[in-house]
């Protein structure tokens, strides 16, 4: 189950919020065995935050948490094509948006614990 939450420093219509969500799901196939119908997304706008000691750029910082992909496929075009989205819908700089990528080993869904280990 993939989550990803992008902090932007701009404020998000709803036509932009849906237009990145549509996007953002295709793009997370890029990333093997991954789809829409698991991905978490959310967008938290006018956040604050200062880039270069400047508050004024545009920026973004985005966290991709993914579980079960320990050899990181995929997330080169993955980032190239979130970085791209970001950078079209909302005009950010590509030298401003920088992506986290956080590896899951265990989660839990509906109450039940999975290990990534188990899987191997």
């Amino acid at each position: 189950m993939p989550f990803i939450i992008a902090r932007v420093n701009v404020p998000v219509s709803k036509e932009q919020e849906t237009e990145i969500k549509t996007l953002m799901g295709r793009a997370i196939g890029l990333v093997p065995g991954k789809n829409e119908s698991y991905l978490m997304l959310g967008i938290e706008d006018e956040f604050r935050f200062w880039l270069r000691g400047d508050g004024l750029q545009k920026a973004d910082y985005i966290e991709a948490s993914i579980f079960g992909n320990e050899d990181h496929a995929g997330f080169d075009v993955f980032a190239a094509e979130t970085t791209e989205i970001f950078c079209q819908v909302l005009g950010i700089s590509p030298e401003n948006i920088h992506i986290k990528f956080d590896d899951i080993r265990a989660w839990s869904v509906g109450g039940a614990f999975i290990d990534r280990n188990r899987y191997r």
